[in-house]
């Protein structure tokens, strides 16, 4: 398959890669060393345009095509993955879903606001009990006259304290099992909401991740996603683009790492010559290149048959679980070829490598990946 960029394709590129540099990297290191929230990054990253880049221009959006979207959130993620959740969460989750299954009162709304930056959005599916098994919502959505009455708690919450507005994922009736889930739009704001504590994290520590509680919570019926028991599907049909994004993420994690390492080993010396001259490592950066192209690949391939308007389960499934588990190789590797100095924090790739792991876990873990590829494959 034919993977040729257009000039479109490398602008963007570019635009991302020098923003990542001028931008991101500056502060990098102190921001996840004090798990700060990269406020001022993201403002500009919306005023660029990274915050909606799908979404039609008529809702304020980049009206781009996925594989610029997956570009630019790798080269953001090469330099901070703090930053890249951000756009990740609020493109391929909320504004996604948001302009593919929500009414035009909706996106006139929310949407152009989530577009253009102007707020941001959270996805709020996991549970203390419900993780990847998104038919076991415990969270609530109980119908009233002109109203759902919300209760329960959403944990690991991305940009948990700063979104403004909240996909949040509650059954409606219990009986139904999983046809009897909703999506719903929550106000940070509206009488019950709670946030809770910040999380601590072995990663993306400069990301916002929270506790959500909300007790007794009234959103109206006009907040409601699609038609009644509508969210399940609502939930799977946007996490499956999900995974394509976080797939990004991991690849660029690993080309950064990789892009680090490649650079060290060509100014570090020993016995008496620089590193990239002794097999060990040259064979090691060899590895990690070849890993980092067909991660690509499959990337692209997933991205590809999104913008194709073809089924992109399989490949953005296979994208992930290759892409997380070649994010996770290549950055312990790139602290390897560092040596003693891969292990601090000046360097770089001790952060990028515990970021990466992440990237095994959220939108479904490796061995959920497993599953949808295994049905896929032996579903004939």
């Amino acid at each position: 398959m034919d993977f040729k960029l257009t000039e479109e394709h490398i602008m963007i590129r570019d635009a991302a890669r020098d923003f990542a540099k001028n931008e991101l990297l500056a502060g990098v290191i102190e921001r996840d060393e004090k798990q700060e929230f990269p406020k001022e990054q993201i403002k500009k990253m919306g005023e660029l345009g990274f915050l909606g880049m799908m979404v039609s221009p008529e809702y304020g959006g980049g009206g781009m095509d996925t594989v610029a979207y997956v570009l630019a959130m790798e080269e953001i993620s090469k330099i901070d993955a703090s930053a890249s959740v951000v756009m990740s969460v609020n493109n391929s989750l909320v504004c996604w879903g948001l302009e593919k299954f929500g009414n035009e009162e909706q996106k006139q709304k929310y949407l152009t606001k989530l577009a253009t930056g102007e707020s941001i959005g959270a996805f709020c599916l996991s549970e203390p009990e419900a993780g990847s098994d998104a038919t076991s919502q415990r969270t609530t959505a109980i119908e009233k006259d002109d109203h759902y009455l919300l209760n329960g708690t959403k944990n690991w919450i991305t940009n948990g304290s700063t979104a403004d507005y909240y996909i949040v994922i509650a059954q409606t009736h219990k009986e139904k099992k999983h046809k009897g889930i909703n999506a719903f739009i929550v106000e940070k704001g509206m009488e019950g909401f709670e946030i809770g504590p910040k999380e601590q994290k072995l990663g993306i520590r400069g990301s916002d991740t929270h506790s959500l509680n909300f007790n007794d919570v009234k959103v109206p019926k006009e907040n409601r996603i699609g038609e009644d028991g509508f969210g399940f599907k609502f939930a799977m049909k946007t996490l499956s683009g999900g995974r394509i994004g976080i797939a990004a993420q991991a690849l660029g994690i690993a080309a950064g790492a990789y892009e680090l390492a490649r650079e060290y080993s060509k100014v570090r010396k020993a016995f008496g010559t620089e590193i990239m001259n002794h097999q060990a490592i040259a064979f090691k950066l060899a590895d990690m290149h070849t890993s980092i192209e067909a991660a690509r690949h499959l990337v692209m391939k997933a991205a590809c048959d999104k913008d194709n308007g073809e089924n992109y389960d399989l490949s953005g499934a296979m994208a992930k679980l290759f892409a997380s588990k070649t994010a996770m190789d290549v950055t312990i590797e790139a602290v390897q070829v560092h040596g003693g100095n891969g292990y601090v924090k000046e360097y770089h790739v001790e952060r990028l490598m515990r970021d990466a792991k992440i990237t095994q876990i959220y939108e479904g873990t490796s061995e959920i990946q497993k599953i949808v590829i295994s049905r896929s494959i032996l579903r004939d």
